[in-house]
């Protein structure tokens, strides 16, 4: 689709009479608005990166990309878990390239600089002349591993690129206001269910996860949710969907099926958390990898005081599996018809179903307008 990136772009996108319309495909598979994604939004906002429980041992290191920057995760001696940028301070060679503990030292592969679990340098053999020798003017404390914006809530650790963020607190307040009383704390993971590549943009899987109108078509043999039951959440960058059963429908569920009141929460950009009454919850990471990739996993929980079988806990991964692989074949569908000319003008939004997902585009379309306009500046 070779449409002009400028704000022209987004015409049908910012009008106010007739009916709403979405995002022109463009913003879906053209490579360079991926770029301004990554400059104006993933560069500056919160981003969920991974999962605490998956870095157990001091020395757990993972790496991770945001914004198109290599990154890592690590846990210290004192167990806590930092960011920082994955380039050797030397000749920038990539220091992590797969999960694994680094034991006490991270330690470049090219010319053995070392440093601490901390990103402190530690050794720079040679670099003087002499196994030992410094060279004039250089210090090790100046050319330490450059740290970036960590912050973790419960087993969700999040990352932000900017120089002044956006307090961490702010951030998660929208979400933890709609979870009300049901405290996320208080899950532990049981399973992880590794999709790998989902061949679509990554605004596709959050929009479907965001609307409810797509459900009871899609999920027909999944999911026992009246979509008249369903209503819209919107509280802050906290967007999604909810269904109140009563116990009556909970009772007549088809067997295998979802059919329990439930919350289809996403915090703004990346984040993803359902509730599924009375004691699970399930958290989507989606990684994007392209304007047409994207990476995508889920974690379930359970809550604390309940006792699954390992039987139970295979039912669970099979049901989500399917569930999962229903939205994955629509969103690639999504995904190759953003290809179409038509797609130019964004298709149209339920004015009751998918006022969520308008405001979910809204907020892509505020963080990347700017870079629209310095592309342009007379459009």
């Amino acid at each position: 689709m070779n449409q002009i990136l400028d704000t022209s772009l987004l015409k049908e996108f910012d009008r106010t009479d007739g009916p709403t319309h979405g995002l022109p495909g463009a913003a879906y598979v053209n490579e360079e608005f991926m770029q301004l994604e990554n400059r104006h939004l993933f560069s500056k906002s919160w981003v969920f990166v991974g999962f605490v429980h998956e870095l157990l041992k001091p020395g757990d290191v993972i790496p991770i990309s945001v914004a198109g920057q290599p990154l890592f995760l690590i846990k210290n001696k004192s167990s806590e878990i930092s960011a920082y940028h994955n380039v050797c301070r030397h000749r920038n060679l990539q220091l992590i390239n797969q999960p694994t503990n680094c034991g006490r030292f991270i330690r470049c592969p090219y010319h053995n600089w070392t440093y601490d679990l901390c990103g402190k340098l530690k050794n720079a053999p040679y670099f003087g002349g002499d196994a030992k020798q410094i060279p004039e003017n250089f210090k090790l404390e100046d050319n330490s591993l450059i740290p970036v914006n960590c912050a973790i809530w419960h087993d969700w650790i999040f990352i932000n690129l900017d120089k002044a963020p956006e307090p961490f607190e702010d951030f998660i307040d929208p979400i933890k206001n709609v979870l009300g009383d049901n405290d996320v704390t208080e899950y532990h993971p049981v399973a992880t269910i590794e999709f790998g590549q989902v061949n679509c943009n990554w605004k596709l899987l959050m929009e479907n996860f965001i609307e409810p109108y797509h459900v009871q078509f899609v999920h027909k043999t999944t999911t026992s949710q009246p979509l008249v039951d369903h209503y819209p959440v919107i509280e802050g960058g906290c967007l999604g969907s909810a269904v109140d059963l009563s116990e009556q429908q909970v009772a007549s569920a088809g067997v295998g099926t979802l059919g329990v009141t439930s919350r289809y929460l996403t915090l703004f950009p990346n984040f993803v958390l359902g509730t599924y009454q009375p004691d699970q919850i399930g958290v989507h990471l989606n990684t994007p990898v392209d304007s047409e990739k994207t990476l995508q996993r889920r974690v379930i929980y359970v809550h604390k005081n309940s006792s699954y079988s390992n039987e139970k806990i295979q039912q669970l991964k099979d049901l989500w599996h399917r569930v999962h692989l229903e939205d994955h074949e629509m969103c690639e569908r999504l995904q190759k018809g953003r290809h179409s000319e038509l797609a130019a003008t964004g298709g149209v939004l339920s004015p009751h179903w998918e006022t969520s997902v308008r405001k979910f585009q809204e907020l892509v379309v505020n963080t990347i307008r700017p870079g629209l306009q310095q592309k342009n500046p007379d459009s």
